[in-house]
Parts: C-alpha cells; structure tokens; sequence
C-alpha cells in the first residue's frame, strides 16, 4: 500500500496534510465503491445468464459461468467493498478534524493558535496511522487464511 497522498512536496502545515488526506482518502473511496458495484453488478447479470444459457448453450453456460467466477475472484482480491467503506470512514473523520479545526471546537476550543496546531497535526497523524494498522492487520490475516486454505487442500 502506497502512502495515501504522499508526494515529493511536503505539507508545509497539520492542514495542509490534512486536505491532502481528505482528497486522498476521497478520491480512494470513490474509486473502490465504482469498481465494488460495477464488479457487484457484472456478478447479478452472469449469475441471471447461467439458468437463461443453459437452456441454450453449454458454452455460454460455461463462459458465464468462468467470468462470474472471475468477477467473484477479483472482488476478493481486491476487497474493493472494504477499501470503499474504511476509506470512507478515515476520509469522513479527517473532515470532522477538519471542521472542529476550523470551527474552534471540541478539542480545540480554548487552544491558541500553535496549540491548536500541534493538537491537529497528532490526531489528523493519530487517525492515518490508525487506518493503516487496520490495513496492515487485514493483509496478515488474510495471509494467515490463505495458508490455512492451502493447507486443508493439500491434505485433503
């Protein structure tokens, strides 16, 4: 996983960064939800045109038959439904970082200007480094079932 918004230009501010991650983290969740339904969608139409071909076609049941396995497979790979929603989410908290920043509130009511500062730069990092412990945690796990799986199927 590439760092979300890294660039050659470093932020020079907590609310540079912080824009940059909501932009990352924006653009990054739409494009998952995009290719979640658009996958999710090819997955409904093939899985109508199995029934429908057999009637016809062994081939055209097969062929549909491989792509919806395919589509399945890629989604899996992917896991563009998950990236959609925990990109979302990260992206919908760095905005209300955002707006309490902006706004003087909640943690940043009463700070001055420099306090206010520091307090965004350490939860804006905070919620980051959060969702890419969650990442980091899922790619192990997925390891871990993954081999469990290779496993039950060279022994049976």
């Amino acid at each position: 996983m590439s760092s979300p918004g890294a660039s050659s230009e470093e932020p020079d501010s907590g609310y540079d960064r912080l824009e940059q991650q909501i932009r990352w983290y924006d653009q990054k969740s739409t494009e998952a939800q995009h290719w979640y339904k658009r996958v999710k969608l090819s997955e409904f139409v093939l899985a109508g045109v199995v029934p429908f071909s057999a009637l016809l076609s062994g081939k055209v049941t097969a062929v549909a038959g491989v792509l919806l396995i395919v589509a399945q497979a890629l989604q899996q790979l992917n896991q563009w439904q998950h990236n959609w929603i925990t990109f979302r989410s990260t992206c919908e908290a760095l905005r209300h970082e955002k707006y309490s920043f902006v706004g003087g509130s909640g943690v940043y009511d009463g700070l001055d200007a420099e306090g206010a500062q520091k307090m965004l730069v350490e939860r804006v990092e905070a919620l980051i480094s959060t969702e890419h412990a969650k990442w980091q945690s899922r790619q192990e796990y997925a390891k871990k079932a993954d081999a469990k799986q290779g496993q039950r199927q060279s022994q049976g």
